[in-house]
């Protein structure tokens, strides 16, 4: 079966108990999850051989934080070991109206400070189809980004399909300027060749913004002029990528989103179906139980966008369902929600 490598950071995730503010718990709530990790759990859910690669101490939290990855069939012998702390992240959870909060805590973590030259590349993409990677990595310290950008031209040189989650995130992108940022994302991105990612993350990444659309368009029609407007110019600065997508998220308030997605190839945009999500359990890793499912069926089928997008959003729909970073559906599981099954019912 095709292999696949992502690479990123994994971190330990703490909340308070159910709903409360963190100005109410005395207690935490933890976690494993990173958006690259949680698409390599995925993966292995659905059966594909999967390698995470990342840094992390050699201590009892790191340990904990591998036995989460192998427990879930993520393989872990290419992790690489130094530095003092792994990355944590604080999740207040969000309900109703009030939104949900993040506070990271990820200075000089391990993965912070990997430089290249640490990682052996040649070795770790040995007979591998797919290497993914988000832009929360670049955006953690300038040698991640290095590092980054040494995994790109290593998998690009073996012919490997590469993907990213442009992921854009204000508060980690502090080490660098606005020009320094988008130089490193154009660099990390002309090797890549699906991308998920929004309008917004194209102009903070490369300052593109869509042209102006047909003023007589209904709103949904201009919102998806707008859309191939901003994916004709990625794709004609970075002529490697073949698909563009975006998730399409209606937040109606905390518990209460709709859900959908679209994908342009550069000839067509391909809908998905939109889903109703009444009573949200957990949407951190939405994203990236999406592009973990789209790899999926791109891996089998790179042409067959319609079945790709329309199985990464019912996969993504479920992952509401579930507490935590990562999604534990099974490939039966997000098909049966895919050719309709949405009604809940006990499996006996």
């Amino acid at each position: 079966m095709k292999k696949v490598v992502a690479f990123g950071e994994i971190l330990l995730r703490l909340s308070p108990p159910g709903y409360l503010r963190f100005s109410q718990t005395n207690s935490f709530d933890i976690q494993f999850g990173g958006g690259e990790a949680n698409v390599a759990v995925s993966l292995a859910n659905y059966g594909v051989p999967v390698d995470f690669i990342t840094r992390i101490p050699d201590n009892d939290i790191a340990q904990c934080a591998l036995m989460e990855l192998r427990k879930r069939g993520v393989g872990t012998n290419n992790i690489i070991f130094g530095g003092d702390r792994l990355g944590i992240y604080f999740l207040e959870n969000g309900a109703v109206s009030r939104g949900s909060k993040v506070v990271y805590d990820r200075e000089n973590s391990a993965m912070s400070q990997i430089t290249p030259g640490m990682v052996d590349w040649d070795t770790v993409l040995e007979g591998v189809e797919w290497f993914h990677w988000c832009g929360i990595t670049p955006a953690i310290s300038r040698s991640a980004a290095d590092a980054c950008l040494e995994a790109v031209k290593a998998a690009s040189a073996k012919g490997i399909t590469i993907s990213t989650d442009f992921n854009y995130r204000a508060k980690l992108w502090k080490y660098c300027d606005h020009e320094t940022r988008q130089e490193i994302m154009t660099e990390l991105t002309s090797y890549s060749n699906v991308i998920l990612g929004s309008e917004y993350d194209a102009k903070m990444f490369f300052n593109i913004t869509p042209k102006d659309s047909t003023s007589e368009l209904g709103k949904k029609e201009r919102k998806q002029e707008e859309f191939v407007s901003v994916c004709d110019q990625i794709m004609q600065k970075f002529p490697s990528i073949q698909k563009i997508i975006k998730t399409l998220r209606g937040s109606i308030s905390a518990s209460h989103n709709t859900w959908g997605g679209i994908l342009y190839d550069g000839k067509k945009i391909y809908e998905s179906p939109q889903y109703e999500i009444t009573d949200i359990v957990d949407r951190v890793g939405g994203g990236d139980s999406f592009m973990g499912a789209l790899i999926y069926v791109l891996l089998e089928n790179k042409n067959d966008n319609q079945k790709a997008l329309n199985f990464a959003i019912a996969a993504s729909c479920l992952k509401h369902t579930i507490k935590g970073d990562v999604n534990l559906m099974s490939v039966e599981e997000v098909e049966k929600l895919m050719y309709g099954d949405a009604s809940g019912r006990v499996s006996r």
